[in-house]
């Protein structure tokens, strides 16, 4: 008779990576500041977020998933409460920037963004409803049952999309596609998700439609500063010298890059507005040529990487539902901020994860890269047969 002995994993693998993108992320916001347009040391500041995110994903390991399962819905609720009390909230409080309303000002701390919160909050709660439905619903199953969890997945993602989308449409498209991920992952048939697709491509086939013949009724459901945004994306150039500027000096910035980089001494003459921020892909392009920027785009490609790792390594479904989410959420960001800042999509604002400066975007990478590690941490590996 063979006896199994379980051992707990660790992913070391992913937290060295997270340890990278520190470093990267250093070196990039270090040459961005160079430029002239920074008085900060965003450096130090960034450092400092990167520290406190670390400390928030140790504490993760405190909870269990049966705890986090149970809490997910107070999590979710405040979030969605904070996105209520932001929309209300005076300029004093919480100011209009660059046309949205996402940050609350906090003396002597700076800024907190709720909505980059509500994305892993979001996870988790998507993640209980579906492993509850799937729970309840194992002995009916059936198109009714797919439907009605497709109902409850829409009315749980609904509130903060809405509430967001007021404010900030990229983050909106964000929280959409964590929504839709979670969504293929749930065992729904097929067939349904086949026809949520050709709904999908039939609304943007409108939207498209209507841009080329009316532009001016997006504005019913986008400001002008957004919709100045897809001009600017479709003519950069032509646009240069007001809304398509940063596009423009960003696509100048890459090209001066070339295959190897125009080295640490050289100095980056085009400005960047956000350098720092959005743009820290530009900065690292530059720098260090196709070949720097390749290797970044490949350590995402291992960050995600490990975390299907980890979800396919795990028994338990409300962890796989959670690692599905994340790896939306890592994706979207990554393929959008990239794509903005080479001209492939229109420019939205979302930072690159874990590279770009900015306390809340840090802090919501790290402790959603946490709840990873915490199920790495968790899955039990025998020594002899297995679980079951």
């Amino acid at each position: 008779m063979n006896e199994s002995k379980p051992r707990y994993t660790f992913d070391y693998n992913l937290l060295f990576i997270i340890f990278l993108f520190m470093l990267i992320s250093g070196i990039g916001i270090y040459f961005a500041q160079q430029m002239g347009q920074y008085n900060e040391n965003f450096v130090i500041k960034q450092l400092i977020w990167y520290i406190l995110g670390l400390s928030f994903m140790a504490i993760i390991f405190i909870f269990d998933f049966e705890q986090i399962r149970k809490i997910s819905p107070y999590l979710y609720g405040i979030g969605v409460l904070l996105l209520v009390v932001l929309m209300f909230s005076p300029e004093k409080i919480a100011p209009t920037i660059k046309g949205a309303k996402s940050w609350f000002v906090i003396p002597g701390f700076g800024s907190l963004q709720p909505s980059e919160f509500m994305k892993l909050l979001l996870i988790l709660m998507l993640a209980k409803v579906i492993h509850s439905h799937k729970s309840h619903a194992e002995s009916s199953g059936g198109l009714s049952s797919d439907f009605l969890l497709i109902v409850k997945i829409i009315l749980t993602a609904a509130p903060p999309i809405v509430l967001v989308l007021l404010q900030d449409a990229g983050t909106a498209m964000v929280l959409s596609f964590i929504s839709i991920g979670m969504l293929f992952v749930s065992g729904v048939n097929w067939k349904i998700i086949l026809l949520f697709v050709f709904i999908g491509a039939g609304t943007l086939g409108m939207i498209i439609f209507i841009f080329l013949t009316s532009p001016a009724r997006l504005l019913l459901v986008l400001d002008t500063y957004q919709l100045n945004r897809i001009y600017s994306w479709l003519d950069p150039f032509k646009y240069g010298s007001d809304i398509g500027y940063q596009l423009k000096n960003s696509l100048l910035t890459i090209g001066t890059g070339s295959i190897y980089g125009t080295g640490i001494g050289s100095e980056l003459k085009i400005n960047i507005p956000e350098a720092h921020s959005d743009f820290i892909f530009t900065i690292i392009a530059a720098k260090f040529g196709f070949l720097g920027a390749s290797l970044v785009i490949g350590m995402y490609f291992l960050l995600i990487y490990r975390i299907v790792v980890i979800a396919l390594s795990h028994k338990g479904e409300y962890e796989t539902f959670i690692a599905a989410g994340v790896i939306s959420l890592f994706t979207f960001h990554i393929f959008e901020n990239i794509g903005m800042v080479i001209g492939l999509v229109p420019i939205t604002g979302i930072p690159l994860p874990l590279l770009s400066y900015g306390g809340s975007s840090i802090l919501a990478a790290l402790l959603s890269l946490g709840v990873i590690l915490n199920i790495s941490a968790k899955t039990r590996v025998y020594m002899f047969g297995n679980d079951e």
